[in-house]
């Protein structure tokens, strides 16, 4: 994306240490006055268009009320391209700018999903816009879903809630989210019959749907209805902040970070196996992952449990794994979870015993890998998989769980 390509340009004449200003008859750096040749004008061009699109990739103001609806053509979760005139038929225009993977927007499914059934037979149409650039979602950000923001994700999410809207993805440019402004996800946009704005704002005043007591989007639409101007034309708007694609470069910094974390490696007799499965004194779901470095589909998806790790441990979650190798394997294993930046809780069989361990660790466990068995707090077996992990039935598991144990304030969907 063309926006990112000149973040990485900029941070890479930061990282050379040179400072460039600008004036008439000369260029500057560090402080020598330099003849303006061919290459140092093309470099100012580029270091002004470096910072026109930077700045134009920061939060953009929302669309103002009375402004006429920016025009778009995006894709739909469908396969169908839409743009504005694919509904020029409404009389009303409704917009909604939402995602898949925050819990506020999970928490409103349903009551968008309310809305498109209560006012179809009124020539109202809702449609929903992702504004979220897949890249810039960090994994930390993705502790209380089963999904992100990519378009299959998109269309996953759709499919397993029986969403009965169309929804476009505008993540990849981000160009529709920027003519409109939004802030938050959900953000709802709604157009009168001349396509002017008349509402923006909030659903209602509360994630927690019981807790609702003031309807803005249902009391705007009433009011356009009639014929009338909505009560309220803006109110704030409480959710996960847009992902723009400026964001992409910090994630980076992100990822730097948790690659910089300790590793360890612990040997782990039958008695300790056995206090790892029954988790009696973590008080955390518990993922117990058991594999080996000779073991193909272990070494193919590895990569994914440590991502895992990332995005839940900020919750009420604990990531182990267990190399069943044998203990002279030692520096062979940890030169391998120190090359993946496994810093989750290692542990590698502390005897050649594999059949004694096995057992005290799980004795459902016939002895295939990997082998992966997910605990609540209390011992008892929510997820059990033997061979390859299949992740979203994965994740589909762990938030419940989570959601039971360490509760977002708000209401998710994914019911424990």
């Amino acid at each position: 994306m063309k926006n990112e390509t000149l973040v990485g340009v900029g941070l890479a004449w930061a990282d050379l240490g040179l400072s460039f200003v600008v004036m008439e008859g000369g260029l500057l750096e560090g402080g020598k006055t330099m003849s303006l040749t061919r290459w140092t004008k093309a470099l100012c061009a580029w270091t002004m268009l470096f910072v026109g699109l930077a700045h134009a990739s920061e939060q953009p103001p929302t669309l103002p009320i009375g402004a006429a609806m920016p025009p778009f053509s995006l894709p739909g979760i469908d396969g169908k391209t839409y743009t504005d005139q694919s509904f020029a038929s409404a009389d009303i225009l409704v917009i909604v700018f939402t995602c898949a993977h925050c819990p506020t927007a999970q928490a409103y499914q349903e009551r968008i999903k309310k809305l498109v059934t209560d006012y179809a037979s009124k020539n109202v149409k809702l449609i929903a816009i992702n504004p979220n650039h897949a890249d810039a979602v960090r994994l930390d950000e993705l502790a209380y879903t089963d999904l992100s923001d990519s378009f299959e994700e998109m269309q996953e999410r759709a499919k397993h809630e029986n969403f009965n809207f169309v929804w476009l993805d505008d993540g990849p440019k981000q160009e529709v989210s920027h003519a409109y402004g939004p802030v938050a996800t959900p953000h709802v946009f709604i157009f009168d019959k001349a396509r002017k704005l008349r509402f923006e704002g909030r659903i209602d005043d509360s994630e927690r749907e019981a807790s609702a007591t003031t309807h803005d989007t249902r009391a705007a639409i009433d009011a356009l209805l009639k014929g009338k101007a909505p009560p309220v034309t803006t109110t704030k708007v409480f959710g996960c902040s847009v992902k723009w694609a400026d964001k992409v470069p910090d994630y980076a910094n992100y990822k730097k970070k948790w690659a910089a974390e300790p590793v360890t490696l612990e040997k782990a007799d039958a008695a300790t196996l056995k206090a790892i499965r029954e988790n009696k004194d973590s008080g955390k779901i518990r993922f117990i992952n058991v594999w080996a470095t000779w073991c193909g589909p272990c070494i193919t998806e590895f990569d994914e449990l440590v991502e895992h790790n990332l995005r839940f441990r900020i919750r009420g979650f604990e990531m182990v794994t267990i190399a069943a190798e044998f203990p002279d394997q030692e520096p062979q294993v940890r030169d391998f979870l120190t090359k993946k930046h496994a810093s989750m809780k290692n542990y590698i069989f502390a005897t050649d015993k594999k059949d004694e361990l096995s057992e005290a660790l799980d004795p459902a466990w016939k002895g295939p890998l990997p082998y992966t068995i997910i605990v609540d707090e209390k011992g008892n077996v929510i997820y059990r998989e033997m061979g390859s992990i299949d992740f979203l039935k994965m994740r589909r598991a762990i938030v419940p769980a989570l959601n039971r144990l360490t509760p977002w304030k708000g209401l998710s969907p994914i019911k424990p």
